[in-house]
């Protein structure tokens, strides 16, 4: 066969790259015929898989599940084999809210004299329709609850010497409307910002972030504007007494240790004198409560300006003492 095939090149003075250029010129006329023949219209059977998206008060605003649309017309050879790929991959088609009817608590359809508004979204734009097979289409949008859950900013900062925040990062809004299936709305407590990252702080920030989204719940909110004021501050460390306050007649108490350091951070330039105000105790009622005679120790006559502070150690232990 081999050889019958050479002595017919040889026949027909064929060579080697006469064969190259008779292969690609076979090709080039199959391409162009293809492309005629595909371009087009033929009568067909048409099929589509169709997620619908459509708002609907107290319901899922895409259906639950991809619903098969079959149709009768004229379509390109291009959207027959369009259509092939579209019956196993479903197209989403987003519906008005008028043209779907409700059938019973999450069923709602649509019938066939509404589809042809959406003919050109299903099957594309060079389909003509001549009649709906399945001309009635029932889709299942999930009942949907509701709740507001308060929003959490997820924050990366550092801060160049000497500066830190006035306060706390603030949010707007600081809550926001979760919808959802009843059961996926039972574990959502809070919903979290996209981090926040800011290096080197010495100045008032401000920006936009996103809402990190949560799987198969619909947050209302999608941006977050957040802010935070930053000040300059100085340190100040001293040493104080602890002392008792509010001791019943007869009663005493002896702290231990009896010493704390006090450390604050007070905005700059100062807007109060630090020296003698502040104070350090220790409530006698908190001993009612304690575990192990242990109090907190606490700050009295706070500076104006003061952005933080902290006391080392945070609580002392204490002892009864009757006179």
């Amino acid at each position: 066969m081999k050889d019958l095939f050479h002595k017919m090149l040889k026949a027909l003075n064929i060579s080697g790259r006469d064969w190259v250029i008779l292969t690609l010129s076979l090709l080039l006329a199959f391409s162009v015929w293809m492309i005629h023949n595909l371009s087009l219209k033929y009568n067909a059977n048409l099929t589509a898989k169709v997620i619908a998206e459509c708002s609907l008060d107290g319901h899922e605003n895409l259906s639950a599940a991809g619903v098969e649309v079959m149709a009768r017309g004229r379509a390109t050879g291009y959207n027959i084999i369009e259509s092939y790929i579209k019956a196993k991959r479903p197209v989403k088609v987003e519906f008005n809210p008028s043209v779907m009817q409700k059938y019973d608590s999450e069923r709602f359809y649509v019938t066939g004299d509404r589809l042809n508004e959406y003919s050109h979204l299903i099957f594309g734009e060079d389909v003509t329709i001549d009649h709906y097979i399945s001309d009635t289409l029932f889709f299942r949008f999930p009942s949907v609850n509701h709740k507001k859950v308060p929003v959490v900013p997820v924050t990366i900062f550092t801060y160049k010497g000497q500066y830190m925040a006035r306060g706390p990062l603030e949010v707007t809004p600081d809550s926001v409307v979760v919808e959802g299936e009843p059961y996926l709305l039972e574990s959502v407590k809070q919903v979290y910002t996209a981090p926040i990252r800011h290096f080197d702080i010495s100045e008032t920030i401000s920006g936009i972030t996103s809402v990190e989204p949560v799987k198969g719940v619909n947050i209302q909110a999608k941006e977050i504007y957040y802010s935070m004021d930053v000040a300059r501050y100085v340190e100040f460390v001293s040493e104080a007494h602890v002392e008792a306050v509010n001791v019943p007649v007869g009663k005493s108490l002896m702290i231990f240790p009896s010493v704390a350091v006090l450390r604050m951070r007070c905005e700059f330039p100062l807007m109060d004198d630090v020296d003698s105000k502040p104070g350090l105790y220790v409530d006698y009622n908190d001993l009612k409560t304690s575990v192990g005679g242990t109090c907190q120790v606490r700050v009295r006559n706070l500076p104006k300006g003061i952005l933080s502070y902290d006391v080392d150690p945070v609580s002392v232990r204490c002892v009864e003492e009757t006179r």
